[in-house]
């Protein structure tokens, strides 16, 4: 069954690396294929095995197309874009606010201009304020309303650079087939309060926990992450904090990742269980292990639908709920098939799982702890062997996430095996259940002690965030695989022959050189950074950057989204010659993130505030 598993993975993986959906011809005589691969009736001898190896990962590769295709087919023609479309719809989600206005996923109910099509799912902007010579008004918009837009929508694109933040992928993945903004028009209205559906009324139960949140704490530095740990809400994150989790290598646990779901499960479950065993009538009528089991897997669905059901919490809801009913039925599944079944669960519902960096994170992290957990730790007991095991564990997980980082984000934090040691205790057990607790008890103080040891915790990583970073160039992938396989070599227990051989298979993936052209050569490469220019010119010793692209807004720009990882990918760690050629935000938006990230010997611009290099005479 493990080998099933993987090839059909393989295969659904095979599918997103592909330009377009195979045609229905092409997919129909796939899926007759895969059947015919896995018929029982004619397989023979030693082709067996493999011919069962293959049907499994056609048979991934042709769902993954089958769902592609279905949701491919709901777009926006490319007539009615940039046109004026009047829509009846729903706010779908809690809305993000920006420096200019909301932004929100909308769901379309009904199209009332004549012959316009509009898929189903939307993102908008609601723009306040001057723009484009109009003043533009906002009203106060919540979950579940319903809405009468006049709306202006486009296709969903992205930037097309290797190595960079997919936007096109990020909305496919999440079925938002066309993106656009509200027309001032005074055919705007709210239509009804609250539409009553259980999506829509999860949805407002978190807009109305953020606003208590925000009532306690008001202007609070803090105040976004415990919002973000307590309904998964990231935006009122600034992004300085952001910076300093990136660089302390704690981002995974300052929103509603795996471990918090699994935390809650595992409090709520002890809990239950604890106070089933003061009672022998309860006792017998169902024993407290599976009360407890019962009670460990709803704290962690309602935990998943207060964070809005996000990705990280669907993969560890899916996989708590295939270990429970392993041992609810009684059965040792192991936890290696335990985490298969949840890996096949995954792409059986999202196939595009794969698209999103962490999919591959966590599922190699908790790879990683059931592999340490069944063959090395656990042996000893005491406060000795507990902090033993807690180190142990902490090394497993930074080294078998290493080859990862790398590959997707060329850099990795020294310090994060110490930051996480500190934070994950912290955060998951006491900060994040506090946060929990005022939503169940809303009694104030728990969050100001909350924020008050966030404060504490903050502290500390500023002062570890002084510590460098571990930049590399993107190594290829069979390098990755290699220090794939050697990771697990390094792993396995004490005792097992050459495991220093495990270090040698890591080295090419840890030192792999960045490609630079020739003496004498130049690379010339223009970014797709949309409106606006970003240029890099690589010699065999030197780098310049012509301009930097545009500013997209207050918390994103083109620096930090293509530019930086770009160059972090090249092998770039220094820019000899920075050039910017004039203040417009199309050409000078992303030059903050570029100077943050990069050392930069040489300036030249038209813009004073850069401290160019003063023009000379010939």
């Amino acid at each position: 069954m493990r080998s099933n598993i993987i090839a059909f993975a393989c295969g659904v993986g095979f599918l997103q690396m592909q330009e377009a959906v195979p045609a229905w011809p092409l997919l129909l005589a796939l899926l007759l294929t895969a059947l015919a691969l896995l018929w029982p009736g004619w397989r023979q001898g030693r082709l067996r095995r493999g011919l069962v190896l293959l049907g499994c990962t056609v048979l991934g590769f042709a769902w993954a197309a089958l769902l592609a295709e279905q949701r491919l087919r709901d777009q926006l023609p490319v007539a009615w874009e940039g046109r004026d479309v009047q829509l009846v719809g729903v706010i779908a989600a809690l809305p993000h606010a920006f420096e200019r206005g909301e932004r929100f996923a909308f769901d379309v109910e009904s199209v009332e201009t004549a012959a316009a099509v509009v898929p189903q799912r939307i993102m908008l902007s609601w723009y306040h304020g001057w723009l484009e010579d109009e003043w533009r008004e906002g009203l106060k918009i919540r979950p579940g309303e319903r809405w009468r837009f006049t709306v202006r929508l486009k296709r969903p694109h992205g930037n097309a650079n290797p190595l960079a933040f997919d936007y096109e992928a990020w909305l496919f993945e999440r079925n938002l087939r066309a993106t656009g903004y509200v027309r001032p028009q005074a055919a705007t209205q709210r239509l009804d309060d609250f539409v009553v559906r259980p999506s829509y009324l999860i949805e407002r139960l978190r807009d109305r926990l953020r606003q208590s949140f925000d009532e306690v704490l008001g202007d609070a530095p803090y105040a976004g992450v415990l919002v973000a740990l307590a309904v998964g809400d990231q935006q009122a994150i600034p992004g300085e904090q952001w910076r300093l989790f990136r660089q302390t290598g704690v981002t995974h646990l300052m929103s509603i990742s795996g471990l918090h779901v699994t935390m809650v499960a595992a409090l709520c479950g002890s809990l239950v269980g604890w106070l089933w065993r003061r009672s022998e009538r309860l006792l017998l009528a169902l024993p407290a292990q599976k009360v407890a089991i019962a009670a460990g897997w709803l704290a962690a669905f309602g935990y998943a639908l207060l964070a809005g059901f996000a990705v990280p919490a669907q993969r560890t809801l899916y996989m708590l709920t295939v270990v429970a009913l392993a041992l609810w039925s009684g059965r040792n599944l192991g936890a290696s098939r335990s985490l298969l079944l949840a890996l096949l669960a995954v792409l059986l519902l999202d196939p595009w799982a794969v698209l999103a960096p962490g999919f591959w994170l966590s599922f190699a992290a908790v790879a990683v702890l059931f592999f340490i957990g069944t063959a090395r730790l656990g042996s000893q007991r005491g406060w000795r062997a507990a902090l033993a095991n807690w180190g142990a564990t902490q090394w497993a997980v930074t080294l078998g996430t290493l080859p990862l980082l790398l590959l997707l984000f060329q850099q990795f934090s020294l310090v994060s095996p110490l930051a996480n040691a500190v934070a994950i205790p912290l955060v998951s057990f006491v900060i994040t259940p506090l946060a929990l607790l005022f939503v169940v008890l809303p009694w104030p103080p728990l969050l100001s002690l909350a924020h008050e040891l966030l404060a504490v915790l903050m502290a500390c990583l500023e002062w570890l965030a002084g510590w460098p970073l571990w930049e590399q160039p993107a190594p290829p992938l069979p390098a990755t695989v290699l220090a794939v396989v050697g990771v697990v070599w390094l792993l396995l227990p004490r005792g097992f022959p050459a495991r220093w051989l495990g270090v040698c298979l890591l080295l090419p993936a840890l030192v792999w050189p960045a490609a630079r052209p020739a003496a004498g050569e130049a690379w010339v490469e223009v970014l797709d950074v949309g409106q606006g220019l970003a240029v890099v010119v690589r010699t065999a010793g030197h780098s310049l950057l012509y301009d930097t692209g545009p500013l997209y807004s207050a918390e994103s720009d083109a620096g930090q989204r293509i530019i930086v990882p770009y160059l972090r990918a090249h092998g770039v760690r220094r820019i000899d010659t920075l050039i910017v050629t004039h203040r417009d935000k199309d050409h000078s938006g992303g030059v903050v993130a570029v100077e943050e990230a990069l050392p930069i010997v040489r300036r030249l611009s038209s813009v004073p505030e850069l401290q160019p290099e003063p023009c000379v005479d010939g």
